[in-house]
């Protein structure tokens, strides 16, 4: 099944700049209760993904050098991302989302263009093949 049907498209996904601040990210993220935000650009495309995980080593590395709100001005862009989040076209199929979405919090998906059109959840995802296991199950 194409995932086009899954897709949470752009606009009602939070996303941030790569050229926002730790600060910016920090305050998104607390007040969205997310672990990670895609990263977009002016351009319209995926630039990334920043995690928790991110910017805890940011601040960590960059307090040894630096003042505490020097650390929250600093840009994602200047974050090294350390989990790749794999996005894929939105012609993928459902079966292909298995191996991408067990390492991830959602799916990036990206048109021919490479511009970000939206996400697919993991939720989405094990519900799909949930539901798809128990139709399986109930046909015996």
């Amino acid at each position: 099944m194409n995932i086009a049907f899954f897709l949470l498209p752009k606009d009602e996904v939070k996303y941030l700049d790569p050229e926002s601040t730790v600060r910016q990210a920090l305050e998104k993220m607390k007040h969205h209760r997310f672990t990670s935000v895609p990263l977009v650009d002016d351009k319209g495309r995926y630039a990334g993904t920043m995690t928790e995980g991110d910017l805890l080593w940011a601040i960590a590395h960059n307090l040894e050098h630096a003042e505490y709100d020097q650390v929250l001005q600093t840009r994602l862009t200047d974050i090294k991302q350390r989990v790749r989040y794999k996005p894929v076209s939105i012609t993928a199929q459902m079966e292909e989302m298995i191996e991408v979405i067990t390492d991830q919090n959602f799916v990036p998906v990206t048109d021919d263009a490479k511009h970000f059109i939206g996400i697919i959840r993991r939720r989405d995802i094990i519900d799909y093949f949930a539901k798809k296991v128990k139709r399986e199950n109930y046909q015996y």
